[in-house]
């Protein structure tokens, strides 16, 4: 199995034909409170705002407690998710962007994902500090078909005009970071130590909030889709979890051709020295049961979602 990225579907290139680049239309500025389960997640996030500086007790950190290769191991472990959560850098401001590009859109969205982006900088800098206490943060993979996973600039296909709103956020938000939160889920079960796991409770409210805002906002718009809608948001759901999940940016025991062979040996030992890391066989399962759980929820908004094989892991 080789590492194959195609991150547009084809029906999408033929939608593109003939439409206009996206242009801000500010008038009339609809500022009011419209989707109301989405005002509810700005609100809990503007109350559950957090410090990584203050917050989290970094002096509580015990080297001493764990070997050389458990510390080496969890530089690793670590610095990968400083390598994902740096994405939302350019993703959520993205998002944000093309929400102010569709006329008469609602605020709700917008105001949330302004506190989302600061969120997820602090996730940045808790994994980064976490990496410096294990021994040093790693600045990069030191495979460059690995790393080529975290350059693929997923933000672009937010400012795509074949693409919906609704199409990015399902396959973007709901299904990828549903599957971030619950891999955040499983390495806090498995954290003993207590520095990373209360680096992993924060991480993992903030996500919470994160990925529901995918589905209320999918649930709120859902009665307005027609068919071709449905189809398009099933179709961009496929290609996501073929060309990110499968190739394994989220979880590296999806990877292809041992490209993330250094990763998995490393989360394997973080995670039984209790440093916050699942195995390869424990984060297939979680990846698998959200895909189930998923496509259940979408079958639900009348979006049939097929059975998707993986190469070496069989069909999800």
């Amino acid at each position: 199995m080789s590492l194959i990225i195609d991150l547009e579907p084809p029906r999408r290139q033929l939608r593109r034909k003939g439409l206009k680049p996206l242009m801000e239309r500010r008038f009339p500025l609809h500022l009011e409170p419209a989707i109301l389960t989405v005002r509810t997640l700005y609100e809990q996030a503007k109350e559950a705002r957090w410090d990584p500086e203050r917050n989290i007790a970094w002096r509580i950190f015990r080297a001493a407690d764990y070997t050389a290769e458990q510390l080496q191991a969890a530089r690793l472990s670590w610095s990968r998710r400083a390598w994902v959560e740096y994405a939302g850098f350019a993703e959520t401001p993205s998002i944000l962007i093309r929400f102010c590009l569709e006329h008469g859109g609602e605020s709700d969205p917008k105001m949330f994902l302004t506190v989302r982006g600061t969120e997820e900088a602090w996730h940045v800098d808790c994994a980064y500090r976490f990496a410096e206490c294990a021994g040093g943060y790693l600045e990069s993979p030191t495979n460059p078909d690995y790393a080529r996973l975290f350059g693929l600039g997923l933000f672009r296909q937010a400012f795509d005009p074949a693409l919906s709103p609704a199409a990015y956020l399902a396959a973007h938000v709901a299904v990828l970071d549903g599957i971030d939160l619950e891999l955040h889920r499983g390495y806090l079960r498995h954290a003993t130590d207590p520095l990373a796991a209360s680096i992993l409770q924060r991480l993992v409210q903030d996500k919470e909030r994160h990925a529901a805002f995918g589905w209320v906002y999918l649930h709120e718009q859902s009665s307005r889709w027609d068919d071709a809608m449905r189809s398009e948001i099933a179709e961009e759901i496929s290609q996501i979890v073929l060309a990110i999940v499968f190739n394994g940016l989220h979880s590296p025991a999806f990877a292809p051709d041992g490209i993330a062979d250094e990763i998995l040996a490393a989360d394997a030992i973080t995670r039984g020295a209790g440093l916050g890391a699942a195995t390869a066989e424990e984060e297939v399962f979680i990846v698998r049961q959200y895909l189930g759980e998923a496509r259940s929820r979408f079958a639900e908004m009348g979006i049939e979602i097929g059975r998707l094989e993986h190469g070496r892991l069989g069909e999800f």
